[in-house]
């Protein structure tokens, strides 16, 4: 059975960007959100095996939203996605419980290769 994952960014172009990655590669998408409220929620619901999350989002960012998902599923897999520059987010994603974290814009071996590892 597929790996299900939740793609969450506020930018749709890069929710498909991601999408089309993962399922490219054998990857179950089986949700996508626009901010980190939306995120939580979709976690509640669906229970997917990874979530990508960017850091950098309306209503709720990306690390308030790690720490809701983590929260509520301690064993929550969550990769962080972020622009150049954003170092000092990435390692508060760290730190908050984030497997690992992929830079904008982004490599397709790149961002298999991290699902792969927080999958492990």
């Amino acid at each position: 059975m597929a790996n299900r994952v939740l793609v969450v960014d506020d930018a749709a172009f890069m929710r498909m960007m991601i999408k089309d990655i993962l399922t490219k590669n054998g990857y179950e998408v089986v949700g996508e959100a626009a901010d980190g409220q939306q995120a939580v929620e979709r976690y509640q619901e669906m229970r997917p095996d990874l979530v990508t999350l960017d850091i950098t989002m309306p209503e709720m960012d990306g690390i308030e939203a790690l720490k809701a998902i983590r929260s509520m599923d301690p064993t929550a897999r969550v990769i962080m996605c972020s622009a150049m520059g954003q170092q000092s987010m990435v390692i508060d994603a760290i730190q908050a419980g984030a497997r690992d974290f992929i830079v904008k814009p982004f490599q397709a071996d790149r961002v298999v290769e991290a699902v792969r590892k927080a999958l492990a």
